[in-house]
């Protein structure tokens, strides 16, 4: 019976686990939230519920010969990811895992243009920064341990409940699509699928770019939503006008100008995409959401 240790079991973790479950696995999962604990406790799995962000709150954590998925974000603020680092102290020495994938996001890559996995990593945002002080955390810890990491640094994540429906309920906009760079993404069960594969598969200090290979604008994925919802489209502003009106991280996602190359992932992993492309990924996803956003407009 394969062990797996789910770190930050939401809504990536929790597709992985149903399927190591179906296969017959003993999956433990951790996450914050008591009632979310509860929920998983009753369909079989194993819980630990605690934060990770107070080291001494964490209770010492037995992954012996686990699968361990680590997909936990990092805390907001600073270039260092405490989580992963508190997580790391409290893995005793003689209980160490099998075997570490952890997810991490393409934000650790600076620049523009096409990026591999051998692109610089400078980081121009502080979350950048936070991912790749992760990476170096578990790559450090493998290589003291003896223990083999992968890790995988994931586009933009899209499926049921992962739509913008506030923001194009809201009708915030949207960069003109002249001006709108590429960006990437990744559909859920898909993302789930490559997290596995990279445990079968993956070799010590291997890194992956996870994406589904077909990049498109911001502006043409809010769109793409918004005619797969059935809502009106967002109005559309000029750049300089962006700058004044739009967050700071949504400013940063549309001035982005990244083409993610997935050929590592598809050669050495070969993972069959369910949802290749964005069409096909919102015909699965959108649906469900639908539903939701007629609901919370009735209520």
């Amino acid at each position: 019976m394969r062990k797996v240790f789910i770190a930050g079991c939401g809504y990536i973790g929790e597709r992985i686990a149903r399927s190591y479950q179906e296969s017959g696995g003993d999956v433990t999962c951790m996450f914050r939230s008591t009632e979310h604990g509860s929920r998983l406790a009753s369909a079989g799995f194993t819980t630990v519920v605690s934060a990770l962000d107070d080291l001494a709150s964490i209770p010492l954590l037995n992954l012996t010969d686990s699968i361990l998925f680590y997909l936990v974000p990092p805390p907001g603020g600073g270039i260092a990811d405490s989580r992963a680092r508190n997580f790391i102290a409290r893995i005793p020495e003689t209980e160490k895992p099998a075997q570490i994938v952890y997810m991490s996001a393409t934000s650790v890559y600076s620049g523009s243009g096409v990026v591999t996995e051998e692109s610089p990593t400078v980081p121009d945002s502080a979350m950048g920064k936070r991912r790749l002080d992760a990476e170096a955390a578990f790559l450090e810890y493998g290589a003291a341990g003896g223990v083999p990491v992968v890790i995988l640094r994931v586009s933009g994540i899209y499926g049921p409940g992962r739509l913008p429906v506030m923001q194009i309920s809201q009708g915030q906009p949207l960069l003109n699509e002249e001006e709108s760079s590429p960006s990437n993404r990744i559909h859920a069960d898909d993302l789930a699928a490559v997290c596995i594969a990279a445990a079968e598969k993956g070799m010590d200090g291997e890194i992956f770019n996870v994406s589904d290979g077909h990049p498109s604008s911001m502006t043409s994925y809010f769109n793409a939503c918004a005619d797969a919802l059935g809502l009106p489209r967002q109005r559309q502003v000029t750049m300089d006008e962006a700058r004044q009106i739009m967050s700071p991280l949504m400013f940063s996602y549309v001035s982005q100008s990244r083409i993610v190359d997935n050929s590592r992932m598809r050669d050495r992993l070969h993972v069959k995409l369910r949802y290749p492309t964005l069409s096909e990924g919102l015909a699965a996803s959108a649906p469900q959401i639908t539903d939701q956003a007629d609901i919370a407009e009735n209520k």
